[in-house]
């Protein structure tokens, strides 16, 4: 099969298309013929060689998210027959022609969805439901703040939060990103460039934060969560290490708490899935879900697509396409 490889750390030019062994699907696995792969911050981060894949998964393939055809299935895998449309969460090595992935982290393409728009899917829809609704446990009527409201994750978060009821407040980097989110559902928005979002929300207050930032985040987030509120980190891109007013913590009876999605067990991940299929999936087919993609791209030009994602310029997700 032909597969975007990682041939050494660094910059985007180091993605090459090249031959590489056909995967077999072990015990409860199938194999995915791969029409579409969705792009991912952490993939950009493996390629760097800054977020190695965890065991098991291919090292030198970036990839975590993709749509596409069950070509076979490996033993004792009975869920999924051949010619079935599903997307898929995957640890690593969605770049290629085909991938072989756990049954049970796959869901069924929604109807109406082409591949493109199914593989903006589970990356982006498990990192939200895990964090935001399991960790965050965000109800209907409540606030939600989501950090970089423009990109896969905050697209997504915006529209299950509206979805289940709840209101939407997100930071951006410019006017035009704001308004994209009000676009999706989003009630409010701050460019943080221009504002500081702790002074501008703090008469709201917020009960749930996604926050992917870090470092001076921290404290203004808790400054703006109302009591019992609920902070759930899934990066910290300005730095992991900060300060942290305990007695803030202890007076509003916070819950600060994260996650990261990629290395957990299979279990977990079956768990998850069996929890999205239940309780987002109808959403989406009741159409209250729209996907949004900036762009698509052939696998050749994946080194084109990691450049753009880099740039920050885009509203929505890259997908890679056959």
């Amino acid at each position: 099969m032909k597969a975007v490889k990682i041939t050494k750390p660094g910059n985007a030019d180091v993605l090459q298309l090249v031959d590489y062994p056909d995967p077999i699907p072990a015990d409860g696995e199938i194999l995915i013929e791969v029409m579409a792969a969705g792009l991912n911050r952490p993939d950009i981060f493996q390629r760097e060689g800054n977020y190695p894949a965890p065991a098991g998964a291919p090292a030198d393939i970036p990839g975590l998210e993709v749509a596409g055809i069950v070509k076979s299935c490996g033993s004792n895998a009975n869920k999924w027959k051949i010619g079935d449309r599903v997307c898929a969460l995957l640890a690593g090595g969605g770049y290629a022609d085909y991938v072989a992935v756990k049954e049970t982290q796959c869901l069924p393409i929604p109807a109406g969805f082409d591949f493109a728009q199914a593989a903006t899917l589970p990356e982006t829809v498990f990192t939200v439901w895990s964090n935001v609704f399991q960790r965050g446990l965000l109800k209907a009527g409540e606030n939600l703040l989501i950090h970089g409201g423009s990109g896969g994750i905050g697209i997504t978060a915006i529209q299950l939060a509206r979805a289940f009821g709840a209101k939407v407040f997100v930071t951006v980097s410019s006017d035009k990103k704001g308004k994209a989110c009000l676009e999706l559902g989003a009630d409010v928005f701050v460019n943080y460039k221009n504002e500081d979002f702790a002074k501008k929300l703090a008469e709201e207050g917020m009960d749930v934060i996604l926050d992917s930032i870090g470092g001076s985040y921290l404290d203004k987030n808790v400054s703006i969560l109302r009591n019992d509120g609920r902070l759930v980190h899934i990066n910290a891109i300005e730095g992991k290490n900060t300060n942290l007013d305990i007695w803030k913590l202890m007076v509003k009876r916070l819950t600060i708490t994260g996650s990261t999605l990629r290395a957990r067990d299979t279990g977990f991940k079956a768990k998850l899935t069996s929890d999205i299929l239940e309780n987002v999936w109808p959403k989406i087919e009741a159409g209250k879900f729209k996907p949004v993609i900036y762009k698509t791209l052939p696998f050749d030009q994946a080194a084109d697509a990691h450049r753009l994602l880099e740039s920050g310029d885009h509203i929505g997700k890259i997908v890679l396409v056959k």
